[in-house]
């Protein structure tokens, strides 16, 4: 039996049911918390998607929640008392901290406690939450008529894929291109296309734009790395290539789609407007070094 007072605790696959009926009251700001736990579960040992998860609870009700997953990212959706469950699952998982992660409040509570110790992020982002009901999905004229052509990604793909990858993280995080970084980008590029969630845009002779399904969930997927070349740029590749992941989606059964983005980038604020999405709250995100 439950202390009805305030308890913090590890979360252990008893807890499951009651995690996802929180998160899914908070579904728009927890897709990556949502995607992870249906992806591999409560329980961690230390594998992809998993995580350990700390709990707040008030008489026998999660309230807050924290993870701290396999690639050092710590996932927040605590309304209340951010900064002690985020010290629980870092001392729980034994884990550098690499990414902070969660609705911008929260965030911020986070980068300002002891937890942190003066450790300076690389990138530190307030973001636009977005969301639009697939229904609503605005396809964009060149994608409609066909003069380009939005398909999954492929092994020959992985290349050039992860020179854009190498390319996204230095121009979106800060982060400056290495040999490691090429070896990260590349690993992620073919998981994220065995996944399914990786999608290229292409000319009638070139490939143009891409993006990913950064979390998915049967009903709901959450965008993540648009990217184009900068010589490609301005005519549209990078809301046709998100465009035409979210009519595979809706194909697929999905019924709604999430995105953030910097609150200071117009060009993607403006893109994503075009297609329907709205904004429905603020997300920040910190990077740091591992």
């Amino acid at each position: 039996m439950r202390d009805e007072t305030e308890t913090t605790w590890l979360l252990h696959p008893r807890d499951e049911v009651a995690l996802d009926a929180f998160l899914r009251a908070h579904a728009a700001s927890s897709m990556f918390l949502r995607s992870n736990l249906r992806a591999a579960g409560i329980e961690d040992r230390g594998e992809t998607y998993q995580a350990r998860y700390v709990g707040l609870f008030r008489r026998d009700e999660l309230v807050a929640v924290v993870a701290h997953c396999w690639n050092g990212s710590l996932l927040l959706q605590a309304p209340v008392a951010a900064d002690r469950l985020a010290a629980a699952a870092v001392a729980a998982s034994g884990r550098r901290i690499r990414w902070v992660v969660g609705p911008a409040a929260q965030v911020e509570t986070v980068l300002g406690s002891p937890l942190i110790a003066g450790r300076i992020p690389i990138k530190k982002s307030r973001e636009e939450l977005m969301r639009l009901d697939l229904d609503e999905l605005k396809v964009p004229p060149a994608l409609a008529a066909g003069s380009v052509r939005c398909r999954r990604g492929v092994e020959s793909d992985f290349e050039k894929l992860a020179e854009w990858r190498v390319d996204y993280e230095e121009e979106a995080f800060g982060r400056t291109a290495s040999a490691a970084i090429a070896r990260e980008a590349r690993a992620e590029v073919e998981r994220v296309s065995k996944a399914g969630a990786i999608f290229v845009l292409e000319t009638a002779d070139e490939r143009v734009a891409m993006c990913g399904f950064n979390a998915r969930l049967p009903d709901t997927v959450q965008i993540g790395g648009v990217f184009t070349p900068k010589p490609l740029r301005s005519r549209g590749y990078a809301r046709a290539v998100t465009a035409g992941a979210l009519m595979t989606a809706r194909k697929e059964g999905a019924a709604s789609a999430i995105l953030f983005t910097g609150i200071d980038n117009a060009p993607a604020l403006r893109a994503y407007g075009n297609l329907g999405f709205e904004r429905v709250g603020d997300y920040a995100l910190a990077l740091f070094e591992t």
